[in-house]
């Protein structure tokens, strides 16, 4: 799968951009705020309908205007098909295949498929348990793309129920108003427990899938590493049930619902008290450890976790490890996905730029930024593109 051209209209900084592109790798070259990253950024925007820079769509839109479009012609299996998202300020977005308008926009989802490396990956590392979270749902739905419903559908029932809760919390003990808010929260509870349990459970099958791929992505990035040393798990914001720990890739929903339910109703009291939901899959987390041999005997393993403990060389080596082990889990799956590698190159030390070169150079389609053309490395050379001023030109 690649991306054979890019037109953006009101996009960021672009009134009008089209740029041809093509299997192996683009280079987009140009100093800061001159509009590269923009360019993979819409590339990335098709893929998931968001974006890896903002949490919202307005700052997708060019300034002064009320909508900007994504457009780009795929190709897959020999076949180019002209995908299209319409972002509107205010207004629900549209999206188009082949100019046939879809009936939701989600549905363009997944259909193409892209890997983002970027500054922002440390906080995959570092930052709060919010990120780990949408790196595994964003993974979730490039793989099966109707998750995006399920996921929709949970942040329209949390906000439901935080809403209930707040009113439940505030109305007087035994009023009529706390027990109807406390009889419609009932139903709420419901739904939380059988769309969360949907979700965990395919978050929970996710991790087993991604572990593998995560101890050799590791081991490939980090000076001396093995495959054993990093590790990553799953935790959820309650007590699993057996079947759950037994065999994560196929846990009995049925148990997993009945579980939420039992403690949804055990932290009732804590979650009227304030006005929050604590329990469900916007509480859960995906834990990031290093083992490491102990000196001792040298058989057994210690393992810390990685936010805390990790040297800044070692965090960067587990971001990079769950992107790369992201792509070949895609790739497991029998699509190449595009792989965007946005100013990733200035971060890193020279061993880990050359090392990341040359794991992805045999993709289908890479694309890349770089303030200057020195950060691009030689296992990447391919067509480049000079970014300035608005213009996107092809550099012979």
């Amino acid at each position: 799968m690649h991306v054979s051209h890019l037109a953006l209209h009101n996009f960021r900084s672009y009134g009008l951009v089209d740029v041809p592109l093509g299997p192996g790798v683009t280079a987009f070259v140009g100093r800061n705020g001159q509009g590269k990253t923009n360019l993979v950024e819409a590339v990335d925007y098709l893929s998931r309908l968001s974006s890896h820079r903002v949490a919202g769509d307005t700052p997708l839109v060019r300034a002064g205007s009320e909508q900007a479009v994504v457009r780009a012609a795929v190709v897959k299996d020999g076949r180019t098909a002209v995908l299209e998202v319409e972002i509107n300020v205010g207004k629900s977005n549209k999206g188009r295949i082949n100019k046939s308008t879809l009936p939701r926009v989600r549905d363009l989802v997944g259909l193409v498929r892209t890997v983002v490396f970027s500054p922002e990956d440390l906080t995959l590392v570092k930052g709060d348990p919010g990120d780990r979270r949408r790196f595994l749902d964003d993974l979730l739905v490039l793989r099966t793309p109707r998750l995006a419903g399920t996921i929709a559908d949970l942040e329209r029932v949390l906000k439901q129920r935080a809403t209930l809760l707040k009113t439940a919390g505030h109305a007087r003990r035994g009023s009529a108003n706390q027990d109807a808010a406390l009889s419609t929260l009932d139903v709420w509870d419901s739904h939380l427990a059988q769309t969360g349990a949907e979700l965990l459970a395919e978050r929970l099958a996710l991790v087993e899938h991604l572990r593998p791929y995560v101890g050799a992505a590791y081991a490939t990035v980090a000076r001396g590493a093995g495959r054993d040393d990093a590790a990553i798990a799953y935790k959820a914001s309650f007590e699993l049930p057996h079947s759950a720990t037994v065999d994560p890739t196929r846990p009995d929903r049925g148990e997993l619902t009945a579980a939420l339910l039992a403690e949804l109703e055990r932290r009732r009291n804590d979650e009227l008290d304030r006005g929050v939901c604590l329990v469900g899959p916007h509480r859960d987390d995906l834990l990031l450890s290093l083992g490491h041999s102990v000196p001792d005997d040298g058989a057994s393993t210690t393992r810390l976790p990685v936010k805390g403990y990790a040297s800044h060389g070692e965090s960067w080596s587990f971001a990079l490890a769950l992107r790369l082990a992201s792509y070949d889990l895609l790739r497991a799956d029998g699509d190449d996905p595009i792989l965007i590698l946005d100013d990733v190159f200035a971060e890193l030390d020279a061993e880990r730029r050359s090392q990341l070169a040359e794991l992805v150079a045999g993709a289908e389609q890479v694309l890349v930024t770089a303030a200057v053309a020195e950060d691009v490395p030689d296992a990447l050379a391919g067509v480049r593109f000079s970014v300035a001023g608005g213009e996107v030109t092809r550099v012979e």
